[in-house]
């Protein structure tokens, strides 16, 4: 029984390690691939329960939301370091 759960789990582990990966695109990128990044928005949306907090997942939401504030061409401000005295 011992050699039987060892087998499984050595297997299981192996086909863990095998499995494709999606690779991780930067916010830069979804600005600039609309489609991969609609795509993206889309499957999230699907299966939030899985995918929401994923990096692909947030980097494509972050993209759209910069998209979306840049269109309304709100000023961009610069953070005040309260160590240099503020102004």
């Amino acid at each position: 029984m011992k050699m039987l759960f060892a087998f499984l789990f050595v297997t299981t582990m192996t086909l863990v390690g095998c499995a494709e990966k999606t690779p991780v695109q930067t916010i830069d990128w979804y600005k600039t691939h609309e489609v991969e990044r609609l795509a993206m928005i889309e499957n999230c949306s699907a299966n939030p329960g899985e995918l929401a907090a994923s990096p692909n997942c947030i980097n494509a939401k972050t993209a759209a939301n910069h998209i979306a504030v840049d269109k309304r061409g709100y000023q961009k401000l610069t953070p005040i370091n309260p160590l240099k005295g503020g102004n």
